[in-house]
C-alpha cells in the first residue's frame, strides 16, 4: 500500500491519521514482518489490524550461490492468474529474484511476470510461457524480503516477464520505492527494461523517471523479428522514433541491450546499422555475452569478436561496453531465468 491507502486504512479503523505513517516506516523502512512487530502502535490496534491485515512479507524459500558471489532466490508469490476475469481458482507461483554484488555496488535483477508472453527465441524465461502478472507487492516482496536488502544500491528490472506487459504494478513498485516514506532512491538507482511494447512504453516514459534500457539485439528489423517476436507489435525503428521525443542528456539514461550471436548479429553489417540507427541518440549500448539454452541453435562470440564489435560502435560515436556475465554457474545469468518446473 501507498502513504495515502495506509492512512485511509487507519482512518476507517478509527485510528489517527499518523497511524498510517507509523505503518508505512514499519512495513518500508524497519521490515517488519508481523503487524505485532509496529510496537509503537496499541495493542489494541494492533489486533484490530490483524484481524483483516498481513504485512505481506515472504521470505525467499530457495537460494543458490555463485562462485563470483553472484546469488540467486526463489521467491514465492501470491496467487496470481492469466485473466483476472477468470472464473478457474489462481495458483501460487514462484520467480527467480537476482542478487549482483560488485565492489561497492549491488544490484538485484528483479522479476515482473511468473514467465513471458514475449517468447524471445533465446531467452528461457519466454520457453516458460506466461503463467501471470506479479502484483505490486509482489514485486517489492523480492526487495524488501531479501537478505541483503540494506546493502542494495541499484535495482533493474531484467528479470523475469517484460515491464511493460504488466506496467500498472511496474509503475506503482517504483514509485514507493522513491517515495520519501519508503527507501527514497533516486529514480537514477532504478533501471526498466523492454523489448518496446506499443502504447505502454510512451506511457512508461511519460509517468516515470527512471532510466530506460531496451533490448535490440538486431538493428535490422526481420532479423529482429526471427528473434524477437515483439518487433511485430512495435518495430525497433518505432521504438527508436519514440525515444528521440524524450531528453536523455541529464538525470535518465538510456540504454540498448545487445546478446551478440556467432554469425548472426556480429557482422560489420549490423555494426554499422546500429550506427544509422542510433545517430544523435544519447545513449550507451551494452554488449551481452549469450548463455546456451536448450534446443536453441545459436551461438555465443569469443572475447575478440566482442571487442571487435564494441570497438567498432565506439570509434563512430556510440559509446558501447561489454557486460560482465555474472552467476552462469547456477543459471542466473542474462536469459537464463526460469521457474517452469517449480510451479
Amino acid at each position: 500500500m501507498t502513504l495515502d491507502e495506509l492512512q485511509e486504512v487507519a482512518r476507517s479503523m478509527g485510528m489517527p491519521a499518523f497511524t498510517g505513517k507509523q505503518m508505512a516506516a514499519w512495513i518500508y523502512q524497519h521490515h517488519a514482518k508481523s503487524i505485532d512487530e509496529m510496537t509503537n502502535l496499541s495493542k489494541a490496534n494492533r489486533e484490530r489490524l490483524k484481524q483483516q491485515y498481513t504485512v505481506g512479507l515472504m521470505p525467499p524459500v530457495m537460494s543458490q550461490r555463485s562462485v563470483d558471489g553472484t546469488v540467486k532466490y526463489l521467491f514465492p508469490t501470491a496467487p496470481v492468474s492469466r485473466n483476472a476475469s477468470s472464473e478457474e481458482q489462481p495458483a501460487a507461483k514462484h520467480v527467480e529474484t537476482v542478487f549482483i554484488p560488485d565492489g561497492d555496488r549491488a544490484t538485484l535483477c528483479v522479476s515482473c511476470q511468473v514467465g513471458c508472453k514475449m517468447n524471445c527465441l533465446f531467452c528461457q524465461t519466454g520457453k516458460q510461457g506466461f503463467e501471470g502478472n506479479l502484483t505490486a507487492a509482489d514485486i517489492l516482496n523480492q526487495i524488501f524480503a531479501l537478505p541483503e536488502c540494506d546493502q542494495l544500491t541499484n535495482i533493474v528490472f531484467m528479470g523475469q516477464g517484460e515491464p511493460m506487459d504488466n506496467l500498472d504494478n511496474v509503475l506503482r513498485a517504483t514509485q514507493i520505492l522513491m517515495a520519501p516514506y519508503a527507501l527514497a532512491w533516486s529514480p537514477k538507482r532504478i533501471t526498466v527494461s523492454t523489448v518496446g511494447v506499443k502504447n505502454k512504453l510512451q506511457r512508461f516514459l511519460d509517468e516515470s523517471p527512471c532510466h530506460v534500457a531496451v533490448s535490440l539485439h538486431s538493428p535490422l528489423p526481420d532479423q529482429r523479428a526471427q528473434l524477437m517476436p515483439a518487433e511485430k507489435g512495435m518495430s525497433i525503428e518505432d521504438v527508436v522514433g519514440l525515444l528521440r521525443d524524450y531528453d536523455f542528456s541529464g538525470q535518465r539514461r538510456l540504454s540498448f541491450e545487445y546478446i551478440v550471436f556467432r554469425g548472426v548479429n556480429d557482422s560489420l553489417r549490423h555494426a554499422q546499422a546500429i550506427v544509422n540507427l542510433l545517430k544523435g541518440l544519447e545513449c550507451r549500448v551494452n554488449l551481452i555475452r549469450f548463455h546456451q539454452i536448450p534446443d536453441v541453435p545459436l551461438r555465443g562470440v569469443d572475447d575478440m569478436g566482442m571487442m571487435r564489435f564494441r570497438d567498432y560502435l565506439t570509434h563512430h560515436g556510440v559509446f558501447t561496453t561489454i557486460r560482465a556475465s555474472r552467476g552462469q554457474d547456477i543459471y542466473a545469468a542474462c536469459g537464463l531465468l526460469s521457474t517452469k518446473e517449480k510451479g
